[in-house]
């Protein structure tokens, strides 16, 4: 397993080693030795399983209390992963990274806790996994504009019609937001 930084350093992108033959392939997608060296307060209590149509995009979502850290994978199609930096304190705050996960390229996203989190879906269908630091809690929950221009997310959209929901089209902008300390 190889662990790149991004452009913000807290959020890591982890590339596994894949053992394949014509058989088909192998590879560790989880190891808590890997992620105890980079987080060892953090344990994973949550597994989601997400699929959507080509054109979705989800988020940007984060929680004020009960934040979530998530390890996040496309395990069919790919997606455009986005995370932007909510924490005032942090020397990153409002900057953003993101990045494509798809099947074929089989990474995974480290998004720590104090970031909002969203995706686009690029593939006809995509299936996600995450596994979260904390309990989904609805109370908390909060939703980011998608396209605020004060955070300036490159998107790569496809040239189709945007899905996404009542709840993320409610969204407020980046400036309005409650945010984490």
């Amino acid at each position: 397993m190889q662990i790149h930084k991004t452009s913000i350093p807290d959020v890591l992108v982890f590339e596994p080693t894949i053992h394949g033959d014509q058989r088909g392939f192998f590879m560790e997608t989880w190891r808590d030795d890997w992620f105890s060296s980079i987080s060892p307060a953090l344990k994973f209590v949550q597994d989601n399983h997400s699929k959507s149509l080509q054109g979705t995009l989800r988020g940007l979502h984060y929680q004020i209390k009960q934040t979530q850290g998530k390890f996040v994978r496309a395990v069919k199609g790919e997606i455009f992963d986005a995370v932007v930096d909510i924490r005032k304190n942090s020397p990153t705050f409002g900057e953003w990274t993101g990045v494509i996960l798809s099947e074929e390229n089989k990474k995974s996203l480290w998004v720590p806790p104090g970031f909002a989190h969203g995706f686009y879906v690029m593939s006809e269908t995509a299936e996600i996994t995450y596994k979260c630091t904390d309990y989904y809690a609805a109370e908390y929950e909060r939703s980011m504009f998608w396209n605020d221009p004060e955070i300036g997310i490159d998107w790569p959209l496809l040239d189709t019609d945007i899905l996404i929901s009542d709840k993320d089209s409610q969204g407020l902008p980046f400036v309005d937001c409650e945010l984490l300390p």
